[in-house]
């Protein structure tokens, strides 16, 4: 009889011990999708307010209050608000890229490209900063920032030139580099200004003729026949 409660207690006690390192494991588990999930709300609130406001103008406070975190909760995951910067510009450029890639599947080769102008210098871009693409919202104040702000920008402007120059016409793959590298310098700048005018008809006039000249640089270039 001792020898068949001894081996029931220790059955026991390994089941608890069992149940005990289950229950960790599963608690490491939801602290690490708790975890993701927090992360996920800072950098959606900080690339929205960075866009909006400017990363210089956009207090910690805000970003916490828009996330519904602490002071704490912010620290843990990054550090610092140089961190939040330059992980919150790569945040938003994959969002932005995302969206691209889904008009490129959606539009087939050659049209992609004149789709992404259709749809980036439009009034409905203009006025939502805050959804929009960081390299128009963040590009004044980028050169001020610290250096790992200023690399993690740098290297999301080389992914979406990238992106289009694949989108360009062109034989070389320098030449379409070049072609995107103008024609998103057009789209950036144009899209800047027509948030800083108070005139709506010439914020709108700058979007327009922006668009058309920056859509003849997705042409073809057509060679010349020499005459005879």
């Amino acid at each position: 009889m001792t020898r068949v409660m001894f081996d029931i207690f220790m059955a026991f006690v390994i089941i608890c011990v069992k149940g005990n390192r289950e229950i960790k494991r599963n608690r490491m588990r939801v602290s690490k999708v708790k975890a993701a999930q927090n992360r996920e709300l800072i950098l959606a609130a900080a690339s929205r307010l960075f866009r909006e406001h400017g990363i210089a103008a956009t207090g910690v406070d805000s970003i916490t209050g828009a996330a519904g975190l602490t002071h704490g909760g912010l620290y843990s995951q990054f550090g610092s608000k140089e961190a939040i910067a330059a992980e919150a510009i790569r945040f938003a450029s994959a969002r932005s890229k995302r969206r691209w890639q889904r008009i490129a599947q959606r539009s087939g080769r050659g049209l992609t490209f004149p789709a992404i102008v259709d749809g980036y210098l439009t009034p409905a871009h203009r006025d939502a900063p805050g959804q929009g693409c960081a390299v128009a919202a963040l590009a004044t104040e980028i050169a001020r920032q610290p250096k790992t702000v200023r690399k993690a920008f740098t290297n999301e402007f080389k992914g979406t030139l990238e992106f289009l120059a694949k989108q360009m016409p062109g034989r070389s793959s320098s030449r379409r580099l070049e072609s995107a590298a103008a024609a998103f310098s057009c789209m950036v700048g144009a899209l800047i200004l027509s948030r800083a005018v108070t005139d709506n008809a010439l914020s709108e006039l700058i979007l327009n003729s922006a668009a058309r000249r920056t859509l003849e640089l997705a042409k073809p270039i057509r060679r010349m026949r020499r005459s005879a």
